[in-house]
């Protein structure tokens, strides 16, 4: 899914460009500074690299960049105060997420990003993305198993006073907890029950006088109604709604002779239980005391008892297992070094067919004397990337000793071994950037570059800033980045060459003029077999 489309708004000398990418190898010329590097700085901001508000066109209040992979876009929009907007898709997403799926398209090599080459990390990893096995993912959790065992036996062996301090709160605070055995839900109930028996005096009194009221009165509510009951009765003989009346009427006495007897037992009933009542007073104050040290709610408390429980396992399974970790650690140990010897033996075995695809690439590229191999150096305590150092070793001259890349390389040199490295290894995004990746190399080297270059575009899309003829010539589609000064102000274009127009552009670059001999050798480097 290669990059079909770049939008560009205020972006330094950028007012607004709108350039359509084509497949293949995309090159890109100029003048000095036109500002060709821009089109490489609008795509590092979509890989999340950081800004300032340097980069917003001067008299505007933002910057804005989108790229288009096919249906698919991702935008990012820097303010003049450096705040910044990420997108994918329209929809709102972090820095890190917009580099996380940028990085999955789109990979640059910056002008001096030859210099992670440098780095003995960067060049073990350049070795292990080679090996077919899963030597290196094995070693690693051997690693960490090793460190992890070791770190917890340091960690034992350092806190054992407090381990034993902590262990002593845990199981208080557990037998607390457990000892009142807390329900969820249980106190409104307590609390309800807490305040009939507080109140039972007061019940019993209302309950009394509503008894006199319904029967022990001289006149009360079950003597009327059995006087209605009397009054209704000879009617009810002769009429059908009067009978049904009544028996409803009885009903309601039977009704209310029920209710007098439950009121009578809650009348008698004028002094609470004692004991029940400090019972009760007693769990809802033990109840409380736990939401106040674990709380707020039993909900929480239960959480945390939980918690404790969990912690009191772990200690005491440190506990126990402090004795057995040491020799946890030294079995540990050995896996490590066996993992670490596996991982050895393959880098070994596979860092020589390497060195010679690499070093084939390196000698097309002008340095046909140049040697190179990888050093695998032992540590003598196993690391996190293995039981060895690897270091890429290089000599560009004849009869020089191999050094360290890093001692014996030169720009240029450098930059070519990084061309090596990316043509040999490839790259995983569908999209290239080179940005004048042809630092300090001419002539002959030029070709060969322009070659590798070509070669990778033949896989992927490949897009260089170059000030070289010869890699500009072997590209599919030539851009053109001019500077121009527009209403008093500097704007950078960009367009693609096309016929007459590339040719003056090649001529350019071989001469600095649009001379019939420099425009005979640019129509040489574009008509010349591939």
């Amino acid at each position: 899914m290669r990059l079909n489309r770049l939008e560009v708004r205020r972006l330094a000398t950028i007012e607004s460009l709108d350039l359509d990418l084509g497949d293949g190898f995309c090159a890109f010329t100029g003048e000095t500074g036109a500002g060709k590097s821009i089109i490489v700085d609008a795509l590092g901001l979509l890989m999340g690299t950081r800004t300032n508000a340097d980069l917003v066109r001067s008299g505007t209040e933002d910057l804005l960049v989108t790229g288009f992979w096919n249906d698919e876009s991702a935008s990012r929009r820097v303010t003049s105060a450096g705040r910044s907007t990420t997108r994918l898709e329209g929809e709102v997403v972090s820095l890190k997420e917009l580099a996380a799926w940028t990085s999955e398209r789109l990979t640059i090599h910056w002008q001096h990003s030859a210099q992670t080459l440098l780095s003995p990390a960067h060049q073990r990893a350049m070795l292990d993305r080679t090996l077919a096995g899963s030597e290196v993912e094995a070693y690693k959790e051997a690693f960490k198993a090793w460190t992890d065992a070791r770190s917890r036996l340091d960690r034992l062996r350092a806190n054992e006073r407090e381990r034993a301090r902590q262990l002593d709160l845990l199981e208080y605070q557990l037998q607390e907890i457990d000892a009142v055995t807390p329900v969820v839900g249980e106190e409104d109930p307590l609390n309800a029950e807490l305040a009939r028996l507080s109140n039972l005096e007061t019940i019993a009194t209302g309950a009394a006088g509503a008894l006199e009221l319904l029967s022990e009165a001289d006149v009360n509510a079950v003597s009327l109604v059995t006087d209605a009951v009397r009054a209704m009765t000879q009617s009810a003989k002769y009429d059908a709604n009067v009978a049904q009346l009544l028996e409803e009427v009885k009903a309601a006495r039977e009704a209310l002779k029920a209710v007098a007897g439950e009121l009578a037992s809650v009348a008698e009933d004028s002094a609470p239980d004692p004991e029940e009542l400090a019972r009760i007073e007693s769990r809802l104050a033990a109840l409380s005391k736990l939401r106040t040290k674990y709380g707020p709610t039993l909900e929480d408390v239960l959480k945390y008892r939980d918690e404790v429980s969990a912690q009191l396992t772990e200690l005491r399974r440190d506990e126990r297992d402090a004795g057995s970790l040491d020799a946890e650690v030294e079995a540990r140990l050995r896996d490590v070094r066996k993992r670490g010897e596996a991982l050895s033996k393959a880098r070994a075995k596979i860092a020589p067919t390497l060195a010679s695809k690499l070093l084939a690439v390196v000698r097309e590229l002008g340095m046909p004397h140049a040697r190179l191999s990888f050093a695998l150096a032992p540590l003598d305590e196993p690391a996190s990337h293995g039981v060895e150092n690897v270091e890429l070793m290089f000599s560009a001259n004849p009869g020089e000793q191999l050094g360290h890349l890093a001692d014996v390389a030169s720009g240029g040199e450098l930059s070519r071994v990084m061309l090596a490295v990316s043509t040999v290894l490839g790259a995983d995004t569908p999209t290239v950037v080179f940005d004048e990746v042809d630092a300090g190399i001419g002539g002959s080297a030029a070709n060969a570059v322009a070659a590798q270059l070509a070669a990778l575009a033949e896989q992927r899309q490949v897009l260089v800033v170059t000030h070289l003829a010869q890699i500009a010539a072997r590209a599919n589609h030539h851009y053109k980045v001019e500077k121009h000064v527009e209403g008093g102000r500097t704007v950078t274009r960009v367009r693609e060459l096309v016929d007459d127009e590339r040719e003056a552009e090649i001529a350019r670059m071989l001469s600095g003029s649009d001379s019939s001999a420099a425009r005979q050798h640019a129509r040489e480097l574009l008509t010349a077999p591939r």
